[in-house]
């Protein structure tokens, strides 16, 4: 796990397994339809049980579906959170169709959630980078720089954000990219 201290806040960077890091609100790379899926999305469905889906079913009989770029907030079920916040991703195409700002507002989305819940951790997936081939360097270098900008405007109640990756490749490939992008932050080091 690396640490990239943000004033009296923190994003850490951390391979793990998204379902079993305890914050107030996981974030779900989920798809528009919000009916579950495979990646992420399997796998936090699989470990929350059934009532994070049947809350879905609510949403989705109100509103249809979840626009790309937003999220819904359900709550976590099994897993060891207070929320899950199903953030719809971009599907890549050229990376000239409104992408990277269609990604950068699901970070931002989730966030002003977490904040307006009164919520003091969140952790994200590496949203977009898997089915919706999202290239990964492109989105790591987003999610740092929107998670970071946010936590300097923002004095809510947010002090803690998780970027977590599964797999060591990426989780190196976020470090790398978080020491090249911050190099201001001489803070920026392995905690223990």
């Amino acid at each position: 796990m690396w640490v990239l201290p943000v004033g009296s806040r923190e994003i850490e960077i951390v391979d793990g397994d998204i379902t079993k890091i305890a914050v107030d609100a996981i974030v779900n790379a989920a798809n528009a339809d919000l009916v579950g899926g495979g990646g992420v999305d399997g796998a936090i469905h699989r470990a929350g049980g059934p009532e994070i889906m049947r809350e879905l079913d609510v949403i989705r009989a109100q509103t249809g579906h979840c626009r790309t770029g937003s999220a819904v907030a359900t709550g976590a079920g099994l897993l060891p959170a207070k929320f899950v916040f199903h953030a719809v991703g971009p599907i890549y195409r050229d990376g000239k169709s409104g992408e990277a700002d269609l990604l950068a507002s699901c970070y931002r989305t989730c966030l002003e959630m977490a904040d307006e819940r009164g919520l003091k951790s969140i952790s994200f997936p590496s949203v977009s980078t898997g089915a919706y081939a999202f290239p990964f360097q492109a989105a790591a270098k987003i999610a740092l720089e929107i998670t970071t900008r946010w936590l300097h405007l923002h004095e809510g109640s947010v002090r803690q954000v998780k970027l977590v990756q599964f797999g060591e490749r990426d989780h190196h490939a976020y470090v790398d990219i978080a020491r090249r992008e911050f190099q201001s932050f001489s803070a920026f080091e392995t905690a223990s």
